[in-house]
């Protein structure tokens, strides 16, 4: 039996996983694995009480692990739990601690469990995180001028929406369109194209507030998304991009309004009420971005109303 003792307990002590025990009632260590000391630095007689690990995890995390563990524990139920632990040199390194509940009968008599060192899967998450994280930010961005997209336009609108019609607060959109773009392709070429695209969306942005999106929605077509916002302020904001555009004196030689490359803008400003729909505020923005290319291009058309036309 001895012998069989003297094996098994070589057998853990050869793993990387930590195998340790506590006694429930005294709350005290009576046995871990000689194996913690290379992990964590700690002499492994210092491992005497519950208290003594609790004190080595880190301070985020302390009170989540102790009272999840104490309440499992009571409770009789395996468990595991995921967390800092600090080094003797005051470092950290994830465990994961996987417990199991030993009974007698009704009562807790023991918890028994192995500790592992997680600490290059959770870079490995932490990573992985990050690149998701990337990913999402991208797949809101437009590709080529780093302004928001269609779909997030359309995800900030919605919400934006709802909370003006929540709080019956004004919320005002301008559409922004390209004056004679095709024309400007055709006589300047595509790669230039791209050029202006980004030079507008760059203006279009040091234009607006703190707050505001802007948003490419279109080959040519921008749009500018701005919550809390009057008619007045969002058409002194209109004015300015519009004349940002012109100041910029990018020249078009196939432009029929101005030597040099001008935008149209559509503004609205609404005070959303229940049976109007975001949809309805953009169509009715565009109309009006429609009369303003009409009326002779290179200017804004504006209108507010607390209801968009059906």
């Amino acid at each position: 039996m001895e012998a069989d003792e003297t094996t098994y307990r070589t057998l853990l002590e050869s793993t990387k996983a930590i195998p340790w025990r506590i006694d429930w009632a005294s709350t005290r260590f009576t046995y871990i694995g000689p194996q913690i000391e290379a992990l964590l630095g700690w002499p492994q007689a210092s491992w005497r009480t519950v208290e003594e690990w609790a004190a080595r995890i880190h301070v985020d995390d302390r009170e989540r692990v102790v009272s999840f563990c104490v309440a499992q524990s009571q409770a009789g139920v395996d468990h595991e739990a995921d967390y800092r632990a600090e080094t003797a040199d005051g470092s950290y390194v994830w465990i994961r601690d996987v417990v199991h509940v030993v009974r007698n009968g009704d009562e807790v008599e023991a918890l028994v469990g192995f500790m592992f060192d997680i600490s290059d899967r959770k870079r490995n998450e932490d990573e992985l995180a990050r690149l998701q994280g990337e990913l999402e930010a991208l797949s809101y961005k437009d590709g080529l001028t780093d302004v928001a997209n269609r779909r997030r336009f359309d995800q900030v609108l919605a919400a934006a929406w709802e909370t003006a019609r929540l709080e019956a607060q004004p919320l005002s959109l301008l559409l922004v369109d390209i004056d004679y773009f095709k024309q400007f392709n055709d006589r300047h070429g595509h790669l230039a194209g791209d050029d202006s695209l980004k030079r507008i969306a760059s203006l279009l942005t040091s234009s607006v507030r703190p707050g505001d999106l802007v948003a490419r929605i279109g080959g040519e077509e921008f749009a500018v998304l701005m919550p809390r916002t009057d008619s007045l302020v969002a058409r002194t904001v209109a004015d300015r991009c519009r004349g940002a555009v012109l100041d910029e004196r990018i020249a078009h030689g196939a432009s029929e309004v101005s030597p040099y490359l001008t935008v149209s803008v559509g503004l609205r400003s609404i005070v959303p009420e229940p049976d109007q729909t975001p949809r309805d505020f953009v169509e009715a923005v565009d109309r009006l971005l429609y009369q303003a290319k009409s009326q002779g291009r290179n200017r804004v058309v504006a209108r507010a109303s607390s209801r968009p036309p059906r």
